[in-house]
């Protein structure tokens, strides 16, 4: 498919006319630095339930800078109160216990302590960390605690994290039932803290599974509720929602493992539907004092953009984009962000040392290398105003780098083929882009 992709690309390369290029160009917003970048683009999605804002590497400065800057709009003038992550739930639940003026952390920096997994830099940055310090300062702003804008992790890898979560909340409001949800847990603790090795050990046929463990403690925690609601205020309410959400995490993150060395397309597809319906769950939940909950997302460019218009729906994938827009309509916004070159944090591998690497120019006839030729560095663009034009409305080549990149096997390693119009309702285009400072700073990325 990838070949075949190509030749028709390349077949297309100088099909854009000076007058399509014009044309096009007359519908670019330029990004300025100005207040006004994003006027136009706020109004069309302040009114939206869930805004979906992409990235099209997990180590782009860019990406983080101006994703901080619409969601503080969008916090500030048009009444979004949720942040919601492509992280796990009990380290942003931290973030989270720290912006809303709850917690013992002194300052950003220990709030973002939680993010030790594998890779750290991806929420231990310089750009989150300053927008952390933002948002506990508007929080504290807001006299009415349900106005305050609160933090959530949306992933499922903190399997051990979220069990330990689970026995601290019961050691407080029950410590019976701490006891046995220790004794279900340590079904897990031959493996040691390695998630992957649960999977792997699975798959040898070494161990048997934990299944009915995690089962038997989520359905427990979820039939106490009443006992657990007695403490007064919505403290007490926050404390249990988040118990249940990391036990309801330990019984995805447990199948998710189980199917790792299985089915690839199965296992993604838990992810992402533990992602969708962790995001309905939060939305569900706040609404009960507050009405209507909207929610800024937080993830990779796949995770955010429509599968259906890539080639993830040929291998019978989903994600969240295409989710949301099933589950809320037009309630629903999708955001991605492309580069064409520059440089990005990432590991060489999974688990690697952090590194700043030189990001290749991209392939000619690329959607990237496309939005390059209009000659503009840095821009957003409306999906609905390239597919007027018939050069975008193609399937081409897009570009994706998660937390590892190779250059060396990038046409291999990261490139697919997509409909950037279907797949997205709005792109942001940094032309040239600079890798992502991590808080901790280590000599192979200096």
């Amino acid at each position: 498919m990838t070949r075949a992709h190509t030749r028709q690309i390349g077949g297309v390369v100088d099909t854009l006319s000076s007058v399509a290029s014009g044309q096009l160009r007359g519908c670019l917003h330029p990004l300025t630095g100005a207040e006004s970048d994003y006027d136009e683009l706020l109004d069309e999605i302040k009114d939206r339930r869930v805004v979906l804002i992409g990235e099209a590497s997990h180590g782009t400065h860019e990406f983080y800078r101006e994703r901080a800057t619409l969601t503080k709009r969008l916090i500030e003038r048009h009444g979004f109160t949720v942040v919601a992550i492509e992280g796990d739930w009990p380290d942003a639940y931290r973030v989270n216990r720290y912006v809303t003026g709850l917690g013992s952390d002194v300052d950003a920096n220990q709030a973002l302590e939680g993010f030790r997994r594998f890779p750290t830099w991806m929420w231990r940055n310089h750009e989150v960390y300053a927008f952390v310090d933002w948002l506990r300062d508007y929080n504290l702003s807001q006299s009415i605690h349900t106005q305050r804008t609160r933090f959530y992790g949306l992933d499922l890898y903190s399997l051990h994290t979220s069990m330990e979560a689970v026995v601290a909340y019961l050691e407080r409001v029950d410590p019976d039932a701490a006891q046995r949800a220790r004794e279900r847990y340590s079904c897990f603790d031959h493996l040691g803290s390695d998630a992957q090795a649960y999977g792997y050990a699975l798959a040898q046929g070494v161990i048997d599974p934990c299944e009915e463990e995690v089962i038997a403690q989520l359905v427990e925690l979820q039939g106490s509720r009443e006992l657990y609601l007695r403490g007064d205020g919505s403290v007490a309410e926050d404390e249990l929602f988040a118990a249940e959400q990391n036990a309801l995490l330990v019984h995805d993150a447990e199948e998710y493992y189980r199917l790792m060395y299985r089915a690839g397309v199965s296992s993604w597809n838990l992810r992402d539907h533990h992602m969708a319906s962790t995001l309905d769950a939060l939305v569900a939940f706040l609404e009960q004092r507050r009405t209507p909950i909207k929610v800024v997302v937080w993830a990779h460019n796949s995770h955010v953009g429509d599968a259906r218009a890539t080639a993830m729906a040929s291998r019978g994938e989903v994600n969240i984009g295409q989710l949301a827009r099933e589950r809320y309509g037009d309630d629903a916004y999708c955001i991605g962000m492309s580069t064409f070159a520059g440089h990005v944090t990432a590991a060489s591998d999974w688990g690697a040392p952090t590194e700043r690497k030189r990001v290749r120019p991209a392939r000619p006839g690329s959607f990237e290398a496309t939005l390059h030729d209009l000659g503009v560095s840095d821009f957003w663009v409306r999906s609905r105003d390239l597919a007027d034009t018939e050069s975008f409305s193609l399937v081409r080549l897009e570009r994706a780098i998660g937390v590892i990149y190779r250059p060396d096997t990038e046409l291999q390693s990261h490139y697919f083929a997509a409909d950037l119009t279907r797949q997205f309702d709005a792109v942001i285009h940094c032309d040239q882009t600079r890798a992502l400072a991590p808080l901790e700073m280590t000599s192979r990325w200096s």
